[in-house]
């Protein structure tokens, strides 16, 4: 499979639930690629409570849209609290770490600057 096709079975032209595309696992991340290319990625992640990603930095913007529950994120030191239908960005090279106070889910899209 090329870098520029869908990393899982994805239908072109078929309206698809993003909560449903990833279960909750109990006390863990769960998460499915959805499309990844040269230009970036596009990930939904399902966390259980009290899970998270530790502190890590991306050469690219990342784009953190909350589809349920609610998180907060860590980005260059501040912590930015965020719930289902709101959208933050952690931009490129900025260390940033996901904390899961309860079950969320959220769609991360990561854009590569084109330069």
């Amino acid at each position: 499979m090329s870098a520029d096709q869908p990393t899982q079975e994805f239908p072109p032209s078929e309206a698809k639930s993003l909560t449903e595309l990833v279960e909750y696992g109990e006390a863990a991340v769960v998460s499915r690629t959805l499309r990844k290319s040269k230009a970036g990625t596009l990930t939904v992640f399902a966390f259980d409570a009290g899970q998270g990603l530790s502190e890590h930095s991306a050469p690219f913007d990342a784009y953190v849209q909350v589809l349920e529950g609610r998180t907060v994120l860590v980005i260059g030191g501040e912590r930015v609290e965020a719930q289902a239908g709101e959208l933050v960005l952690m931009p490129a090279d900025i260390p940033h770490a996901v904390e899961a106070p309860e079950r969320f889910k959220m769609l991360l899209t990561m854009v590569r600057d084109p330069a």
